[in-house]
């Protein structure tokens, strides 16, 4: 998987939940608009300071994410 560079981790930004380039907008806010059926277009009208790589990013963290695996110890 490529370096993901616009997803960051902060405990004083929404309380270390993946972000993106340290914002108040989650990766899974992201990802959950695309879900519901909004398009790349709206999501970037409605959040005007985020950009097309920045939802690139947040789909594939959702994606990396979800292939992880737990193991018991």
């Amino acid at each position: 998987m490529k370096k993901l560079t616009r997803i960051t981790f902060s405990p004083d930004v929404m309380g270390g939940k993946p972000c993106i380039r340290g914002m108040r907008v989650t990766a899974g806010m992201i990802v959950g608009m695309i879900a519901a059926g909004h398009s790349r277009e709206e999501i970037l009208k409605l959040y005007p300071y985020l950009e097309a790589p920045d939802i690139d990013e947040a789909l594939s963290y959702a994606a990396w994410r979800s292939e992880e695996v737990e193991a018991p110890f």
